[in-house]
C-alpha cells in the first residue's frame, strides 16, 4: 500500500504496442509517437522516432516547470522566462537491470540566485508530482541559476 493517496484531477492513458520499437498513443490522440531504440544500445535508431526516456525528460521539464509557478504564485514572486532542461539518462544499475538519471537544470532569470534556489528547492522537495514519484528511486542531481 502507498504511503499516501492521491483525489485525481486528470487521469492520462497511454496504449504501448511493441516496447522500445513500436508505437505509443494516448487515449485522447494528443500524442502519438513511434519509438526504436537508440543505435548506442543496440537498436536500429530509426529517424523520426523517439525513446521512453525522451518522453520522460520532456514530461518531467513540464511538470517541473509548472509546479515552479505554482510554489512562484505562493510566494509572489515572479519567475517568468524560466527554463528548465531535464536530462535523462538510461542505462544498466550496478545491482541488475537498467536505471534512469536525471539532471535537471533550472535557470530563473527573474530572480537573484539565492531566492531561485530556494523556489527551485521547494519545488523538488514539496511540490512537484514526478520529483515525489522518483524521489529515492533515481539518480538525481539539480543544478540552478538565477539572474
Amino acid at each position: 500500500m502507498s504511503e499516501y493517496t492521491i483525489k485525481p484531477l486528470v487521469t492520462a492513458i497511454a496504449v504501448s504496442t511493441g516496447g522500445r520499437n513500436g508505437h505509443s498513443e494516448t487515449s485522447d490522440h494528443s500524442v502519438s509517437i513511434d519509438l526504436s531504440v537508440r543505435k548506442e544500445m543496440g537498436g536500429p535508431g530509426l529517424p523520426n522516432t523517439t525513446t521512453p526516456e525522451h518522453l520522460f525528460a520532456a514530461g518531467y521539464a513540464a511538470c517541473f516547470g509548472g509546479a515552479l509557478e505554482f510554489v512562484a504564485k505562493q510566494h509572489k514572486k515572479n519567475v517568468d522566462g524560466a527554463v528548465v532542461t531535464c536530462h535523462c539518462s538510461v542505462g544498466p544499475r550496478e545491482g541488475g537491470g537498467f536505471g534512469i538519471a536525471v539532471k535537471m537544470h533550472v535557470k530563473v532569470p527573474a530572480l537573484p540566485a539565492a531566492e531561485a534556489e530556494a523556489l527551485v528547492q521547494e519545488t523538488h522537495d514539496k511540490v512537484c508530482p514526478y520529483s515525489h514519484a522518483t524521489r529515492g528511486n533515481i539518480e538525481f542531481e539539480l543544478e540552478v541559476v538565477g539572474e
